[in-house]
């Protein structure tokens, strides 16, 4: 079994609000994430696939595939982008990287698989301090 990795960055805006919560609720626990005039963050995303190598290319799975798998069904979606607002598949969700996260994994495993990999690992990174890995 062989991993491999591709890196995508992107920026985009969010906002923390439990809807079910005051705003004082919602401060206390989302602090400035909650800002009602929302925030930005410039994203890193690490998308790890898994496999064998191909004994015909050398290959787990063709980078320049997995390049435009990312850049379609997610990086052209959410870049510049309020999360909250513009993205169909986070309307009515949490915009944590947590959840982002996840919904990135549902958007793009079954054209993974069609390429003939699988989806290991989703990172995504917040800020320099704050990193998300999900596993599926």
């Amino acid at each position: 079994m062989v991993y491999i990795k591709r890196t995508e960055r992107f920026c985009a805006a969010h906002k923390l609000w439990n809807k079910n919560w005051s705003a004082e609720k919602n401060h206390e626990i989302f602090g400035k994430c909650a800002n009602e005039n929302f925030h930005g963050h410039n994203y890193v995303l690490e998308v790890t696939i898994k496999g064998d190598v191909d004994p015909e290319t050398g290959f787990v799975m063709n980078f320049t595939e997995l390049k435009r798998i990312l850049k379609e069904r997610i990086i052209k979606v959410v870049d510049h982008k309020n999360l909250n607002l513009d993205i169909d598949f986070l309307q009515d969700k949490f915009t944590s990287a947590e959840v982002m996260a996840m919904e990135f994994w549902k958007r793009i495993e079954k054209d993974i698989k069609a390429a003939g990999a699988e989806l290991h690992c989703i990172t995504l990174q917040e800020t320099e301090n704050n990193v998300v890995e999900y596993y599926g």
